[in-house]
Protein backbone atom coordinates (compact mmCIF):
# COMPACT_ATOMS: atom_id res chain seq x y z
CA UNK A 1 0.00 0.00 0.00
CA UNK A 2 1.41 3.02 -1.43
CA UNK A 3 1.19 5.85 1.71
CA UNK A 4 -0.48 8.99 0.57
CA UNK A 5 1.28 12.62 1.50
CA UNK A 6 0.22 14.70 4.46
CA UNK A 7 0.19 17.49 1.93
CA UNK A 8 -3.05 15.49 0.34
CA UNK A 9 -4.40 14.48 3.61
CA UNK A 10 -7.88 17.16 4.53
CA UNK A 11 -7.50 18.77 7.45
CA UNK A 12 -10.24 18.28 9.92
CA UNK A 13 -12.63 20.60 10.60
CA UNK A 14 -13.21 22.05 14.18
CA UNK A 15 -16.44 22.11 15.79
CA UNK A 16 -16.43 25.83 16.57
CA UNK A 17 -15.96 26.75 12.71
CA UNK A 18 -18.90 24.36 12.08
CA UNK A 19 -21.19 26.03 14.51
CA UNK A 20 -20.35 29.27 12.93
CA UNK A 21 -21.36 28.16 9.22
CA UNK A 22 -24.57 26.89 10.64
CA UNK A 23 -25.63 29.93 11.86
CA UNK A 24 -24.42 32.24 9.19
CA UNK A 25 -26.69 29.81 6.73
CA UNK A 26 -29.48 30.01 9.10
CA UNK A 27 -29.27 33.73 9.12
CA UNK A 28 -29.20 33.68 5.21
CA UNK A 29 -32.62 31.60 5.34
CA UNK A 30 -34.43 33.52 7.09
CA UNK A 31 -33.33 36.54 5.60
CA UNK A 32 -34.21 35.02 1.77
CA UNK A 33 -37.77 33.52 3.74
CA UNK A 34 -38.80 37.48 4.77
CA UNK A 35 -37.45 39.09 0.99
CA UNK A 36 -39.01 36.17 -0.34
CA UNK A 37 -42.48 37.06 1.18
CA UNK A 38 -45.83 36.40 -0.72
CA UNK A 39 -48.03 39.28 -1.54
CA UNK A 40 -51.06 37.27 -0.34
CA UNK A 41 -49.47 37.28 3.40
CA UNK A 42 -49.28 41.01 3.24
CA UNK A 43 -52.62 41.38 1.64
CA UNK A 44 -54.10 38.91 4.40
CA UNK A 45 -52.43 41.11 6.97
CA UNK A 46 -53.98 44.18 6.18
CA UNK A 47 -57.64 42.68 5.71
CA UNK A 48 -57.00 41.58 9.66
CA UNK A 49 -56.20 45.36 10.42
CA UNK A 50 -59.59 46.39 8.24
CA UNK A 51 -61.67 43.89 9.93
CA UNK A 52 -60.19 45.01 13.69
CA UNK A 53 -60.93 48.74 12.97
CA UNK A 54 -64.42 48.01 11.48
CA UNK A 55 -65.43 45.95 14.40
CA UNK A 56 -63.76 48.27 16.86
CA UNK A 57 -65.67 51.23 15.30
CA UNK A 58 -69.17 49.03 15.55
CA UNK A 59 -68.41 48.22 19.14
CA UNK A 60 -68.81 51.68 19.69
CA UNK A 61 -72.37 53.24 20.88
CA UNK A 62 -73.44 55.65 17.91
CA UNK A 63 -74.74 58.75 19.11
CA UNK A 64 -78.02 59.98 18.19
CA UNK A 65 -78.29 63.21 16.78
CA UNK A 66 -80.91 65.03 18.14
CA UNK A 67 -83.49 66.87 16.49
CA UNK A 68 -82.56 70.67 16.06
CA UNK A 69 -85.88 72.90 17.12
CA UNK A 70 -86.54 74.74 14.21
CA UNK A 71 -87.87 78.56 14.70
CA UNK A 72 -91.74 77.89 13.60
CA UNK A 73 -92.29 80.07 10.64
CA UNK A 74 -95.41 82.42 11.24
CA UNK A 75 -98.15 82.09 9.21
CA UNK A 76 -98.69 85.02 7.35
CA UNK A 77 -102.39 86.43 7.25
CA UNK A 78 -104.69 85.75 4.46
CA UNK A 79 -105.39 89.14 2.28
CA UNK A 80 -109.46 88.91 2.86
CA UNK A 81 -110.56 89.74 -0.70
CA UNK A 82 -113.31 92.39 -0.83
CA UNK A 83 -115.95 91.66 -2.74
CA UNK A 84 -117.02 94.52 -5.23
CA UNK A 85 -120.12 96.60 -3.84
CA UNK A 86 -123.00 95.58 -5.87
CA UNK A 87 -124.79 98.90 -7.46
CA UNK A 88 -128.08 100.11 -5.95
CA UNK A 89 -131.12 100.20 -7.13
CA UNK A 90 -132.17 103.79 -7.43
CA UNK A 91 -135.44 103.06 -8.92
CA UNK A 92 -136.92 103.32 -12.42
CA UNK A 93 -136.52 107.09 -12.86
CA UNK A 94 -132.34 107.50 -12.02
CA UNK A 95 -130.17 107.77 -14.83
CA UNK A 96 -127.49 106.25 -15.08
CA UNK A 97 -125.83 108.15 -17.52
CA UNK A 98 -126.59 112.13 -18.08
CA UNK A 99 -125.72 114.26 -21.12
CA UNK A 100 -124.52 117.30 -20.76
CA UNK A 101 -122.40 119.56 -23.14
CA UNK A 102 -121.45 117.15 -25.13
CA UNK A 103 -120.17 114.83 -22.71
CA UNK A 104 -121.49 111.58 -20.72
CA UNK A 105 -121.42 111.98 -17.59
CA UNK A 106 -121.64 108.87 -15.12
CA UNK A 107 -125.22 109.13 -12.80
CA UNK A 108 -124.27 107.63 -9.91
CA UNK A 109 -121.69 110.67 -8.91
CA UNK A 110 -122.46 113.70 -7.03
CA UNK A 111 -123.21 116.91 -8.93
CA UNK A 112 -120.12 118.79 -8.08
CA UNK A 113 -117.49 115.76 -9.45
CA UNK A 114 -119.88 114.88 -12.24
CA UNK A 115 -119.74 117.89 -13.97
CA UNK A 116 -115.91 117.95 -13.53
CA UNK A 117 -116.05 115.42 -16.16
CA UNK A 118 -116.49 117.96 -18.54
CA UNK A 119 -113.33 119.41 -20.18
CA UNK A 120 -113.37 122.62 -19.11
CA UNK A 121 -115.08 122.80 -15.72
CA UNK A 122 -113.22 121.99 -12.82
CA UNK A 123 -114.30 122.18 -8.74
CA UNK A 124 -114.05 125.62 -8.58
CA UNK A 125 -116.44 126.17 -11.81
CA UNK A 126 -119.16 123.40 -10.38
CA UNK A 127 -119.32 125.05 -7.06
CA UNK A 128 -120.20 128.50 -9.20
CA UNK A 129 -122.72 126.28 -11.15
CA UNK A 130 -124.56 124.45 -8.59
CA UNK A 131 -124.91 127.97 -6.75
CA UNK A 132 -126.39 129.93 -9.62
CA UNK A 133 -128.80 126.86 -10.40
CA UNK A 134 -129.39 126.58 -6.33
CA UNK A 135 -129.20 122.18 -6.83
CA UNK A 136 -127.33 120.46 -4.04
CA UNK A 137 -124.17 119.82 -4.63
CA UNK A 138 -124.31 116.64 -3.34
CA UNK A 139 -126.90 114.65 -4.51
CA UNK A 140 -126.30 112.06 -7.11
CA UNK A 141 -127.28 113.51 -10.76
CA UNK A 142 -128.69 110.39 -11.82
CA UNK A 143 -131.44 111.65 -9.53
CA UNK A 144 -132.00 115.59 -11.28
CA UNK A 145 -134.95 116.15 -13.66
CA UNK A 146 -134.87 117.56 -16.76
CA UNK A 147 -135.17 120.89 -15.36
CA UNK A 148 -132.87 120.71 -13.21
CA UNK A 149 -130.53 119.29 -16.36
CA UNK A 150 -131.62 122.01 -18.25
CA UNK A 151 -130.70 124.67 -15.95
CA UNK A 152 -127.00 123.12 -15.37
CA UNK A 153 -126.70 123.37 -19.03
CA UNK A 154 -127.92 127.06 -19.16
CA UNK A 155 -125.45 127.68 -16.57
CA UNK A 156 -122.81 126.37 -18.69
CA UNK A 157 -123.36 128.12 -21.99
CA UNK A 158 -123.63 131.77 -19.69
CA UNK A 159 -120.34 131.37 -17.73
CA UNK A 160 -118.79 134.11 -19.38
CA UNK A 161 -121.20 136.71 -18.00
CA UNK A 162 -121.85 135.18 -14.32
CA UNK A 163 -117.88 133.67 -13.48
CA UNK A 164 -115.26 136.54 -12.62
CA UNK A 165 -112.64 137.11 -15.03
CA UNK A 166 -110.10 135.47 -12.80
CA UNK A 167 -111.84 132.18 -13.55
CA UNK A 168 -112.01 131.83 -17.65
CA UNK A 169 -109.91 129.59 -19.31
CA UNK A 170 -109.32 131.90 -22.19
CA UNK A 171 -108.75 135.72 -21.68
CA UNK A 172 -108.02 138.56 -24.17
CA UNK A 173 -109.40 136.24 -27.58
CA UNK A 174 -106.79 137.13 -30.57
CA UNK A 175 -110.01 138.01 -32.69
CA UNK A 176 -112.28 139.72 -30.58
CA UNK A 177 -110.14 140.82 -27.20
CA UNK A 178 -112.82 139.47 -25.27
CA UNK A 179 -112.40 137.26 -22.23
CA UNK A 180 -114.04 133.90 -22.81
CA UNK A 181 -114.47 130.41 -21.22
CA UNK A 182 -114.46 127.40 -23.52
CA UNK A 183 -115.78 123.88 -23.19
CA UNK A 184 -115.52 120.82 -24.17
CA UNK A 185 -114.65 120.64 -27.95
CA UNK A 186 -114.30 124.28 -28.06
CA UNK A 187 -111.07 124.01 -26.62
CA UNK A 188 -109.12 121.44 -29.25
CA UNK A 189 -110.72 123.69 -31.72
CA UNK A 190 -109.38 127.34 -31.13
CA UNK A 191 -105.92 126.43 -30.25
CA UNK A 192 -106.01 124.92 -33.09
CA UNK A 193 -106.58 127.93 -35.04
CA UNK A 194 -104.70 130.25 -33.02
CA UNK A 195 -101.57 128.24 -33.73
CA UNK A 196 -102.33 127.99 -37.54
CA UNK A 197 -102.53 131.93 -37.11
CA UNK A 198 -99.50 131.97 -35.37
CA UNK A 199 -97.68 129.56 -37.96
CA UNK A 200 -98.68 132.13 -41.28
CA UNK A 201 -98.10 135.50 -39.43
CA UNK A 202 -94.02 133.63 -38.87
CA UNK A 203 -94.09 134.45 -34.91
CA UNK A 204 -91.20 132.90 -32.81
CA UNK A 205 -93.90 130.54 -31.33
CA UNK A 206 -95.49 129.56 -34.58
CA UNK A 207 -91.99 128.46 -36.32
CA UNK A 208 -90.98 127.06 -33.01
CA UNK A 209 -94.82 124.71 -33.18
CA UNK A 210 -93.65 123.93 -36.51
CA UNK A 211 -90.04 122.59 -35.85
CA UNK A 212 -91.80 120.99 -33.00
CA UNK A 213 -89.66 122.57 -30.54
CA UNK A 214 -90.58 124.39 -27.06
CA UNK A 215 -92.04 127.74 -27.22
CA UNK A 216 -91.48 129.03 -23.79
CA UNK A 217 -87.58 129.29 -23.68
CA UNK A 218 -87.07 125.62 -22.07
CA UNK A 219 -83.50 123.84 -22.95
CA UNK A 220 -83.20 121.48 -26.02
CA UNK A 221 -79.49 120.22 -25.26
CA UNK A 222 -80.07 117.10 -23.15
CA UNK A 223 -84.21 116.95 -23.79
CA UNK A 224 -86.48 117.59 -26.43
CA UNK A 225 -84.42 116.41 -28.85
CA UNK A 226 -86.43 115.10 -31.52
CA UNK A 227 -86.64 114.25 -35.28
CA UNK A 228 -83.51 114.93 -37.29
CA UNK A 229 -81.65 117.08 -34.34
CA UNK A 230 -77.90 114.98 -33.72
CA UNK A 231 -75.48 115.93 -31.10
CA UNK A 232 -71.67 115.04 -31.96
CA UNK A 233 -71.29 112.97 -35.26
CA UNK A 234 -68.53 110.74 -35.04
CA UNK A 235 -65.90 110.48 -38.04
CA UNK A 236 -65.94 107.08 -39.16
CA UNK A 237 -62.41 105.85 -39.72
CA UNK A 238 -61.69 103.57 -42.67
Amino acid sequence: MEETPESNKKPEDKPEEIKEEKETQQESETVKEKVEEPESTKSESEEKKAVEDTTEKTDKPIEEKQPVDEPKKEAKPEEKKVPPKPKKDHGKDFKYIVRIANTDIDGEKNVIYGLTMIKGIGLHMANLITDETKIDRYTKIGDLDDKKIEKIQEAIDNINENAPTWMLNHRKDYETGEDIHLVGSEIDMKLRDEINIMKKIRSYRGIRHERGLPARGQRTRANNRKGLALGVSKKRTP
